[in-house]
Formats: C-alpha cells, sequence, structure tokens
C-alpha cells in the first residue's frame, strides 16, 4: 500500500455547540510532521474527543484552522479516517465484505477491491477469517477489521477515538502494539485520544497533555523509547511515571503550556516553558 503521512497545522482552533454554550476548548495549537504519533491524553470533558471529530472533518469549529499537508479541513474525506470506541460493522456482513465497503461505494473494480481488503487483512492478521461473519468474531477481531476498513483507504491520517477502550487488557495490548507498528511500517500518521497512561506511553512519539474548562493542550512531552514498546520496560515505565505526574499536575493547578523530552539515556526530562496560557 502506498500510504504516506501529512503534516498536521492547527492554529488557534477553539470550540462551542452553540453561541450561548460555553467554550468546549479554547486555543489550541498543535503540530506534527508525517509519520508521527500523538495522543491526545485527557479527563473526561475536556474537549479531546471533539477536537478530534474537528479534525476528521466531522464538526465545525467556532474559530482557528486545521490544515492538513497546507489543505483547510472543512468536511470528512479518505485521506482522514477515524475509528471509534466501537467497531461499527454491519453484522449480517463477511469480514472482506466490511473491510472493503469504502471501496464498494467508491465504486472500485472488484479485482482491485478484493486484491486491496486482502492486502489489508493480512496487515492486521486477519486473512485466515476473510469470509467469516463478523458477529461471530470477538471484540478485539472486529477493531480489526474496522481498522482493515480504514487502511484500505490509503489514508495520510489514522484518527483514534479511544478504539480499544472496552476490550480486555491483553487484546488492548496486542491492538495497541499493531497499530503503532502498522503506522511506522506504512509511514502515515496516528493522531489518538485517551485518558489512559500506559496507552500513551506505548504509542506515541509526542504525548499532549489536554487539560482544564475550556480545555487546553497544556503539555507536550517527547518520547523517545525504541520499539516494539513493552510496559514492563524500565524505560516505559519510567516516562509512564513522569507523565502521570505531569498529568496530575495539569489537572489540580493552573494550565502551563510545557515542551519536554523524556530519552533512554536521560535520568530527568529536559524540560522548558514554551508558553503560559493566559
Amino acid at each position: 500500500m502506498a500510504v504516506r503521512g501529512v503534516d498536521i497545522k492547527i492554529q488557534g482552533l477553539s470550540h462551542r455547540y452553540s453561541p450561548k454554550s460555553p467554550l468546549t476548548f479554547d486555543q489550541v495549537d498543535i503540530d506534527a510532521q508525517q509519520g508521527e504519533s500523538l495522543v491526545i491524553i485527557g479527563r473526561s470533558g475536556c474537549g479531546k474527543s471533539t477536537l478530534l471529530h474537528i479534525i476528521a472533518g466531522l464538526l465545525h469549529q467556532t474559530g482557528g484552522t486545521v490544515q492538513l499537508n497546507g489543505e483547510h479541513i472543512k468536511k470528512p474525506s479518505p485521506r482522514w479516517v477515524m475509528m471509534f470506541q466501537a467497531p461499527h460493522l454491519f453484522p449480517w456482513m463477511t469480514v472482506t465484505r466490511n473491510a472493503g465497503i469504502g471501496l464498494h461505494f467508491a465504486n472500485w473494480p472488484k479485482k482491485e477491491k478484493r486484491e486491496r481488503v486482502i492486502e489489508a487483512l493480512k496487515l492486521v492478521s486477519l486473512e485466515d477469517y476473510a469470509d467469516k461473519n463478523v458477529q461471530d468474531l470477538s471484540g478485539g477481531q472486529q477493531q480489526r477489521v474496522a481498522l482493515a476498513r480504514s487502511l484500505v483507504m490509503e489514508p495520510e491520517l489514522l484518527l483514534l477515538d479511544e478504539p480499544f477502550s472496552a476490550l480486555d487488557a491483553f487484546t488492548r495490548a496486542s491492538l495497541q502494539k499493531d497499530v503503532r507498528s502498522i503506522a511506522k511500517r506504512q509511514g502515515l500518521n496516528v493522531l489518538m485520544v485517551t485518558h489512559d497512561i500506559d496507552e500513551a506511553v506505548l504509542m506515541a512519539d509526542r504525548a499532549l497533555v489536554m487539560a482544564g474548562a475550556p480545555g487546553k493542550i497544556i503539555h507536550d512531552l517527547s518520547i523517545d523509547i525504541d520499539d516494539p514498546r513493552d510496559r514492563q520496560d524500565p524505560a516505559v515505565q519510567k516516562v509512564r511515571s513522569h507523565l502521570m505526574q505531569v498529568f496530575s499536575d495539569a489537572t489540580h493547578s493552573k494550565p502551563e503550556i510545557v515542551s519536554s523530552e523524556f530519552t533512554k539515556s536521560d535520568e530527568k526530562p529536559a524540560s522548558n516553558i514554551k508558553a503560559v496560557a493566559n
């Protein structure tokens, strides 16, 4: 699959659901390079899922801009696809038909569609289940079908709205590792929201802490740990402890936007304040 990443530039983004409702989030700025994986971590209600929906073109912002490779995002596109907490599959269809539904509606020729779907199913280790009905699969396997459905469109950006939150710990860990591996091999960007500290450390090149009401991005932590990542690895545990402290401080104190880098060789993260929120 010829998949490539995208340069993401979000400037001064704000949102409210109606003119009289309070701001959901305000003055959000995010930059990401091609192939970078970002995880936004925050408590429920900080606006992180709403932010993801705006980036996907599913909602309109109140102010600010979202650009992918310089293009202003105003509507959904197969170039940026989103996975939700539930897989939203067609239960009467097979794995193959579910994975290829986007190609079907795009009127792809049958032969090319079949080849693309087989390739996507191999990426998510479901080639042996191609002719199975999805309602006979486990929850984790159904999310893999949803992932294949996303990858078959050859996106530049994969948006993840806590798609593993309802899965058991073993299945969740397996999918976390596989999604990061696929994204790195394919060179595509990942932008994910979660409230799980471990998930952020295992999947992110950078972890962005979002907090406050209205929500703001108040900490930007670069995570430099070799792949594949294991939650029992001392380097992973070290970053986890640091991110947990940052997250706790952020949700109990006045917000500061902080940039820091945490590497395998550092005894302590090198941090410097980039800006202070008003």
